[in-house]
């Protein structure tokens, strides 16, 4: 200890540079699907976890989506105290193995990360995955369960937005239900990010936690055919809640798009994921990829779906997206991969046509350049075709990843549920409340395709509003 008057030892310098994440190497990982980024050691994360500021105001927190204690649960890590660590991001989050992969940290919390000011920021998602993955080596408790309401509420779909709303609602104790249309639950968890980005195990063992906390999951239940929403109400639940997402592929409306070869990235990547098709012939789901596959697209489903038809044997993916490298929507972390990979981008193009050969199968792609223009409503710079800049690319395979929308089968059996007119369901922004009393909704089925945290909050945001709702009519 220093006596009084004398000046103690300044503390150690902040690293400017969070650490890396351990990989595959890219020459390997390309040719398999096993997952790419490594995780954190136990002292890589001590490491890293003693960068974190501890800001007394910390703005990180703000930029969570689900509210994390993102300060608390990483100075436990710099204690050593990982159980403690684990149940501190569980009170908030209940799909922290997930999250730790796929969140896009840099945009939200990180981003807003104090020492983001002088370097690199503290890698917040990387620390979340280690704590996660801790718990899941050692193995997941069994969580106390509240004392039940008595109320009882239906979740449809089990993505992300509503195995968190189940989460929140089953640890408020409400007897919980998931409707969930496909044979598996993890909505597009488990059909749209492919294996080396989010292992299926991994979303496998988050299910079996919210099962823990007491929550029922039918899968096989497409709500809008097996039951309406009035039928629920009927069967004893006092609310529902739609987390259906947004599933129904985009298409260009080109000609030629109805040639063999050409696959939405919705089909593609649920061959590939959920019905195993690069397990092929163990599962017993062959897709065709041929040696010079295009992708058109350039958000984190383009690079998914570019970066899995490598694995399952093209020798050249492109990437063909009508704006420059800037105005990529993908996440950085996931482009870098795909460069790293071999995976190649033509910038500032866009398909106008298809041709086939004499047995129907696509064989090229007509496209034209673009130049940038004025920003759209999207705030991005408009994409002009280029008059006479026509060429011919070579392809075997397309894959459109161009974007999704709502599916409309619970909109159109639903009276009186207001949607706007890309069919998107209207919903109060505090609440997550539809025009109908006792119906809420959130995730890309209000906000249109977005992030899984985004969902996530939304769920996070509705359980709470739905636990008010209950309780007021319970009094």
């Amino acid at each position: 200890m220093a006596k009084p008057n004398q000046p103690t030892q300044p503390p150690a310098k902040k690293s400017k540079k969070a650490v890396p994440m351990p990989k595959q190497e890219p020459k390997v990982r390309a040719r398999n699907f096993n997952e790419v980024a490594l995780g954190y050691s136990e002292e890589q994360a001590l490491e890293e976890a003693a960068r974190c500021l501890n800001c007394p105001k910390p703005q990180c927190v703000v930029g969570c989506p689900v509210e994390l204690d993102i300060p608390a649960f990483i100075k436990l890590i710099k204690e050593r105290k990982y159980d403690e660590a684990i149940k501190k991001i569980k009170e908030k989050n209940s799909l922290p193995a997930i999250c730790g992969r796929v969140c896009p940290q840099e945009e939200q919390c990180q981003k807003l990360c104090v020492l983001g000011k002088i370097g690199e920021p503290t890698a917040i998602g990387r620390l979340e995955r280690f704590a996660a993955d801790y718990e899941l080596k050692k193995g997941v408790d069994t969580p106390t369960l509240p004392t039940s309401t008595g109320k009882k509420v239906a979740i449809i779909g089990a993505g992300p937005a509503g195995l968190t709303a189940a989460a929140d609602l089953a640890k408020f104790g409400h007897e919980v239900v998931i409707f969930e249309a496909l044979h598996v639950p993890g909505g597009v968890l488990v059909y749209g990010i492919p294996e080396f980005r989010l292992p299926k195990k991994i979303v496998e063992a988050e299910v079996e936690y919210i099962k823990k906390l007491g929550v029922k999951i039918q899968t096989d239940a497409l709500i809008g055919r097996l039951h309406t929403i009035e039928d629920l109400f009927k069967k004893g639940f006092d609310a529902v809640f739609i987390g259906t997402g947004a599933g129904l592929p985009q298409f260009m409306r080109i000609p030629g798009e109805n040639l063999g070869g050409i696959y939405s990235a919705n089909e593609f990547l649920i061959r590939v994921n959920l019905m195993k098709s690069y397990r092929f012939p163990e599962y017993d789901t062959p897709i065709r990829i041929g040696k010079k596959v295009a992708v058109i697209g350039g958000g984190n489903v383009a690079m998914d779906s570019a970066r899995s038809a490598l694995r399952l044997g093209a020798e050249e993916v492109c990437i063909v997206y009508r704006r420059s490298r800037e105005e990529l929507p993908a996440r950085e972390e996931e482009i870098e991969n795909a460069e790293e990979e071999g995976i190649v981008c033509k910038f500032l193009a866009a398909p106008i046509r298809f041709i086939g050969d004499e047995k129907g199968w696509v064989k090229g792609m007509e496209c034209i350049l673009m130049q940038l223009g004025e920003p759209d409503e999207s705030g991005r710079r408009r994409p002009v075709p280029i008059k006479g800049s026509e060429f011919i690319m070579d392809v075997d395979t397309v894959i459109v990843a161009i974007g999704r929308t709502p599916n409309p089968i619970i909109q159109t059996t639903t009276k009186g549920l207001q949607t706007t007119k890309w069919g998107t369901i209207i919903v109060d922004e505090k609440t997550g409340q539809t025009s109908i009393p006792g119906v809420f909704a959130g995730g890309d089925i209000v906000t249109g395709e977005a992030t899984v945290i985004s969902a996530m909050g939304a769920g996070k945001r509705a359980a709470r509003a739905i636990n008010e709702y209950l309780m007021q009519k319970k009094s």
